[in-house]
């Protein structure tokens, strides 16, 4: 019988899974990722459900969501928020950005330019933002799901490799299947659908949820398998550059809550396999004539190694 945390959340798995249609590997993936505490990016093309999924998520678990375009034109205050001088008060007044929230949604973030995506550098990592010399707190749980479009269509700026490295997985959903498509198709509007959901976790739920995956048990044997993929990534062989061990670390979390989603509470080889390309592949390039894109690459290495 499912322990009630595993129950919960194949609960919240099935609810999101009711507006996102045929996707529930995607979804498994991104809870995964808010369980381990990282952050998601989503890269596809226009209309495909990613901002969708983000603004289920949000909803299933009670979270307070905010949702910015990235423009060329955007700011970093219109981010993280500017002080302003109130004449009543006689004084300067912070007026939080869209930043402050629970679920934020940088939609389109390749968009902005590289001075804008740099803002939210501390916001991903210390769960914190300096302003005027301020260091104000992010509210708990914080967790950033960015969308990039493809990066040759046209207004679109790369991500600086330290932005891509505070993703702790990226992923695409890519086009449904037709079964799932006539769904759509057929079905009720699908912002319609977002405001007849009810939150399955409390944000208190999902913060004990994310200690329970720091308890979940790597055994030795499964700790040396990974050193040896990430020594595998630094090799030549397969890269141009391998995985740090900042990567590392984010490789085992996402592993140990996939591996929770699994209603296990140890960390199994097939957790680090499954994982892997969407943990690794947006911070690797593959050597020159490898013939394969990021996750391809990563993918065949995995191949290549034996199992411990």
């Amino acid at each position: 019988m499912p322990s009630p945390l595993a129950a919960q959340l194949a609960r919240l798995i099935d609810q999101i899974s009711t507006i996102i249609v045929g996707k529930r590997p995607q979804i498994e993936d991104c809870v995964a990722c808010l369980l381990a505490a990282g952050h998601l990016l989503i890269e596809d093309v226009p209309g495909v459900g990613k901002t969708t999924l983000a603004h289920a998520l949000a909803v299933s678990l009670g979270l307070r969501f905010s949702r910015v375009q990235f423009t060329a034109d955007l700011m970093p205050s219109d981010l993280i928020g500017v002080s302003v001088y109130e004449r009543s008060r006689e004084a300067f007044v912070f007026h939080p950005g869209p930043v402050f929230a629970q679920v934020l949604l940088a939609d389109e973030i390749n968009r902005a330019g590289p001075k804008t995506q740099s803002a939210l550098l501390e916001a991903m990592e210390e769960q914190q933002v300096s302003v005027e010399g301020e260091t104000r707190a992010l509210p708990r749980p914080f967790f950033v799901i960015a969308t990039q479009n493809p990066t040759d269509q046209l207004g679109t700026y790369p991500l600086p490799e330290s932005q891509l490295d505070r993703f702790l997985m990226c992923i695409t959903l890519g086009y449904p299947d037709r079964s799932s498509e006539r769904a759509l198709l057929a079905g009720q509007d699908r912002r319609q659908a977002i405001q007849g959901l009810r939150p399955i976790m409390t944000p208190a739920e999902l913060l004990e949820a994310q200690k329970a995956v720091l308890a979940v048990h790597a055994s030795d044997a499964l700790l040396d398998y990974l050193q040896s993929l990430i020594a595998a990534t630094r090799s030549g062989a397969w890269f141009v550059e391998g995985l740090s061990p900042r990567a590392g670390i984010a490789v085992l979390r996402a592993a140990k809550a996939r591996a929770l989603l699994g209603e296990r509470d140890y960390v199994a080889p097939d957790d680090i396999q499954a994982i892997l390309a969407q943990a690794a592949a947006h911070r690797l390039v593959p050597v020159a004539g490898a013939g394969r894109g990021r996750a391809e690459q990563v993918r065949a290495m995995v191949e290549a190694l034996p199992l411990p």
